[in-house]
């Protein structure tokens, strides 16, 4: 159970903010999503090198690691050889770091796709590299989160707090790491020490839930409701990116929300299509200003008027 305390260190730990900007104010006239990648079947693990370019997986069905090269906007398989990977991000080493969910394991490679093992025996599900080198992931079943230090030191950073981890990210000064819960309404954060650990773990942002199908209360069309809509009480909270000023993009059944430093919900990108099952995003293009989601068997862009960071997932 977190204490009151807990909370109130969790909100001190994070610098205060006023109310942000809209949403609105950071779209561009004419531009909305756009198909970056097709013909694959569950895309996910989207990553960003520094030169822009952009690396995704097929959870399901591919051979390894995709590219979107930024110049040219083709695809192409980059690495083969490495299925099931379901999170994936560059290291400030330029090495590749991943959930290899599909062998149970924490890799470490580079383009010439060998891989270096650094943890076994986990259901990991997605992960962050922080600049120091230090490694968070999360492992839903277990509702753990863990780190292993640049020194390769291994430790249950937090667990049992949130139901089921997904989505993992980082604040630009590389002191709040947040995760968000799949089988709940909230996004976690907590204060990262000097030596890497975990603290003060707190729900710090609230997602906007999905109605429940049936919203009618038993009315007829055109009538009342005779009892308010209900709302599901499961979020789909996935996959997360952090903005260059510290903004927080969180992939959800309701398309992407957007929430500001102070953990407000700023609004929600809405899906390509209600159909769509988005579950990863990240910022990627020369200058970084293009968001690119996961969705199905899709990756989609929309270039916008904010940036993200790299190094930020």
């Amino acid at each position: 159970m977190i204490k009151t305390f807990a909370l109130l260190a969790a909100a001190f730990s994070l610098p205060l903010f006023a109310q942000d900007t809209s949403l609105h104010e950071w779209f561009i006239d004419g531009e909305g999503w756009k198909v970056a990648a097709e013909g694959y079947t569950f895309t996910d693990g989207l990553c960003v090198d520094q030169a822009g370019n952009l690396f995704f997986t097929d959870v399901k069905a591919g051979k390894g690691i995709y590219k979107i090269d930024v110049e040219t906007g083709k695809t192409c398989l980059a690495i083969d050889g490495l299925p099931g990977i379901s999170g994936l991000q560059i290291g400030p080493d330029g090495k590749f770091y991943a959930c290899h969910n599909k062998e149970g394991r924490i890799i470490r490679f580079g383009m010439d796709g060998k891989p270096e093992v650094l943890l076994t025996n986990v259901k990991c599900n997605d992960l962050v590299v922080s600049t120091s080198g230090n490694i968070y992931f999360t492992e839903t079943p277990t509702k753990r989160i863990h780190l292993i230090t640049a020194k390769g030191e291994h430790h249950v950073a937090d667990e049992g707090n949130v139901n089921k981890p997904n989505g993992i990210s980082i604040s630009p000064d590389q002191r709040t790491l947040a995760v968000s819960d799949m089988g709940g309404k909230n996004v976690w954060t907590w204060q990262i020490k000097d030596d890497g650990s975990l603290s003060a773990g707190a729900p710090y942002m609230t997602m906007e839930m999905p109605l429940l199908p049936d919203q009618s209360g038993g009315a007829k069309p055109g009538e009342r409701p005779a009892t308010l809509p209900l709302y599901a009480t499961i979020s789909g909270g996935d996959g997360m990116t952090t903005e260059s000023t510290g903004r927080w993009f969180v992939t959800t059944t309701l398309g992407v929300q957007v929430f500001d430093q102070a953990g407000r919900l700023s609004g929600i990108l809405a899906k390509p299509s209600p159909e769509a099952k988005v579950v990863s995003c990240e910022f990627a293009g020369k200058d970084h200003d293009v968001l690119f989601i996961a969705a199905g068997d899709k990756v989609m862009s929309r270039k916008l008027k904010v940036k993200g960071f790299f190094g930020s997932k």
